[in-house]
């Protein structure tokens, strides 16, 4: 062998080691900051989050007898309901806007957010047995039950534009606005759901209280009355529920009734962003024990 090939060997093999020993003194270190949250690795799984929010449309409306036509059927019904108890019999003010038309308003986003909190929080729960087996970020979960609800949102407005064309009411430039407002009501479902989410898989007490916190949240926001009813000693604790600001501004957008946005809706905005960040965290943290816990 000559001096140059055994020269050249010797390189070879001391790259080889040097890279053994590189690998050899790999430390994995918990992630810290943003970087814990695990953003990157949702856009990674997107294919998976797709096939969740799938199964979860199929899941909820199978072998019922009129299949999707529910997601019609429901906020038609409770509109009927809120106009012939409230808008009929107790005669609720509804800021000079025909009822019918005012409680839909506000169903297309309560509707919304109740659907995705109650998917979202039983979302670790429902999959007990697929987080034991498979790993994935399992803020997939509450993420795609969060947004197979929009599917819900999306017929309610499809029923409110049919109402709205009914009444004959002019279409609004500030209807432009309507993404926004449904993003942040999906950003305070998620968050909710995220929150609930790691409660409920250590206390499944959650799951039985969280029925009666949707109805507590239901009258401590303007579904079925104007947020005008107030009294104005308790408008600023009254705008801290993220949802008033929220309704007020679908039926704004929508109807052009009560105000616009303001201060306020921002404090909302600001809360929303809040909770959003913080249960994400609360999760991320849940999730390391996970398994052991379900």
């Amino acid at each position: 062998m000559s001096s140059s090939s055994f020269t050249s060997s010797t390189a070879v093999a001391g790259d080889d080691i040097s890279k053994e020993r590189r690998l050899a003194s790999l430390v994995i270190q918990r992630s810290r900051g943003w970087g814990a949250l695990g953003l990157r690795d949702l856009w990674e799984f997107r294919e998976l989050a797709y096939f969740l929010v799938v199964r979860e449309l199929q899941g909820v409306y199978r072998q019922t007898a009129l299949g999707m036509s529910w997601l019609f059927i429901r906020p038609l019904v409770n509109m009927v309901l809120l106009t012939v108890v409230f808008g009929g019999l107790v005669k609720v003010p509804s800021d000079n806007v025909p009822y019918p038309l005012f409680s839909l308003a506000a169903l297309i986003p309560w509707g919304y957010f109740s659907t995705a909190v109650m998917r979202s929080s039983r979302s670790l729960v429902d999959n007990a047995q697929v987080i034991s087996k498979v790993y994935f970020p399992r803020l997939i979960l509450p993420l795609a039950a969060a947004i197979s609800g929009l599917v819900d949102l999306a017929a309610s407005l499809i029923i409110f534009m049919v109402a709205f064309v009914i009444y004959r009411l002019p279409f609004r430039w500030e209807m432009l606005l309507l993404p926004v407002l449904v993003f942040l009501v999906l950003a305070f479902a998620l968050a909710a759901g995220l929150w609930l989410a790691a409660l409920s898989a250590k206390y499944r007490d959650v799951s039985f209280a969280l029925n009666f916190l949707l109805t507590a949240l239901m009258y401590a926001s303007p579904v079925i009355y104007s947020a005008s009813l107030v009294p104005s000693s308790l408008q600023f604790v009254y705008q801290l529920n993220p949802m008033t600001g929220i309704i007020q501004g679908f039926r704004w957008a929508l109807l052009g009734s009560g105000d616009a946005p303001n201060i306020m809706f921002l404090v909302s905005v600001v809360i929303i962003l809040l909770a959003l960040v913080s249960g994400a965290f609360i999760f991320r943290r849940t999730e390391r024990s996970i398994v052991d816990i379900l």
